[in-house]
């Protein structure tokens, strides 16, 4: 990596060492640079007597993280691949230590608190919601909305949302519904709702002060969380056992909120839905974070190989027509075992993380 990349800003403040996502054009999302930097921060943070905190930040006014860099999967999986090399193995790399790092992050044997100002998507939830102090603001909009691009949530989000109450959880993961902070927190992807215009004070305080000391100066009650009130028709219609039921008990509940649920999931990837929801209920039996990493890292590796993943972001990022052609284009035309493979174990590829020591160092 090049001591001249600014991708990823650190710095040391009194007791308190930061992180600061640095792509603000890019709604700062992140590049296999940006992870590597922050795992091999982490690492020599971990053994500074002299750093008691670690806060991440998100440069700019509109987000912490939007999550991967897209466009940059997009190219590895549609270029073909050269000599020595196979397409998507840029991808799987950085997968791997993406995923790695979040691991690292939910273990970090120090408080590190997660400022999950703005938007908060994909990869910025892998970095952010695993931490141990998780800030929201009236301005957070929390999401994983991977469905929408032929793919399936990761980061270990499979792991927090199959923690969720009741429904919510499934839909989240297959709608990709956005969360303000209320239900950030009712939903336990955050833990602490501060506003936005006391963050600055509340980080410079962290350079003085242990994070218990200071965050009950600054910590206030949220605003209503809106899913509250949703909560009946989600968990009816969630609770069935395949996505074509739970699409025909939304367009059966007669509510607003439920039928526009409805036509989000047709309008999403099919293959990807029902991967999505065969990896939630998984993730609920796997019991660590760790496993759960294991199972996401397989299933991510398989989409690199399906037709959708390529296709929808090509819809929403590179051409931005926003009609993806889905194959198979409906829900009856995905066979069982087109979930399944998805699953099928990497054998010496494996991301093995599951009983392994995620707190070692790696050298770049």
């Amino acid at each position: 990596m090049s001591a001249a990349d600014d991708s990823v800003l650190l710095r040391v403040e009194g007791r308190a060492a930061h992180v600061v996502l640095n792509r603000p054009k890019a709604l700062n999302a992140l590049t296999h640079t940006m992870v590597r930097r922050i795992d091999q921060a982490l690492a020599g943070w971990e053994r500074d007597s002299g750093v008691e905190t670690v806060v991440l930040t998100g440069a700019g006014e509109r987000g912490l993280c939007a999550g991967g860099d897209i466009r940059s999967i997009h190219e590895d999986v549609t270029r073909g691949s050269g000599a020595g090399e196979t397409t998507g193995e840029a991808t799987r790399g950085f997968w791997r230590d993406e995923y790695r790092l979040d691991a690292r992050i939910a273990r970090y044997p120090k408080p590190f608190v997660a400022v999950m100002d703005g938007i908060v998507m994909g990869g910025g939830v892998g970095v952010s919601a695993h931490a141990d102090v998780r800030v929201v603001t009236e301005r957070s909009r929390v999401a994983m909305p991977e469905t929408g691009i032929g793919f399936v949530p990761d980061v270990g989000a499979t792991y927090l949302l199959g923690l969720a109450p009741g429904g919510l959880g499934i839909h989240l993961a297959l709608t990709g519904a956005q969360l303000a902070a209320g239900d950030a927190l009712r939903c336990g992807l955050a833990d602490h709702f501060v506003p936005s215009s006391a963050l600055p004070r509340l980080i410079a305080d962290l350079a003085e002060a242990p994070v218990r000391d200071v965050l009950p100066r600054y910590v206030q009650d949220a605003p209503p969380a809106q899913l509250a009130d949703e909560r009946e028709w989600i968990d009816h219609c969630y609770a069935a056992d395949t996505v074509e039921e739970i699409v025909d008990r939304l367009r059966a509940d007669g509510s607003r909120a439920a039928k526009e649920a409805a036509e989000t999931l047709l309008g999403r990837s099919p293959t990807a839905l029902k991967v999505t929801l065969e990896a939630l209920r998984r993730a609920r039996g796997l019991g660590s974070l760790e496993a759960v990493l294991d199972q996401e890292y397989r299933v991510s590796c398989a989409a690199l190989t399906s037709h959708d993943l390529a296709e929808g972001i090509r819809a929403q990022v590179i051409d931005k027509d926003r009609t993806p052609r889905w194959s198979p284009g409906t829900l009856a035309e995905v066979a069982a075992d087109d979930v399944v493979r998805f699953f099928a174990p990497l054998g010496d590829r494996e991301l093995a993380l599951n009983g392994g020591a995620v707190t070692q160092e790696v050298a770049w």
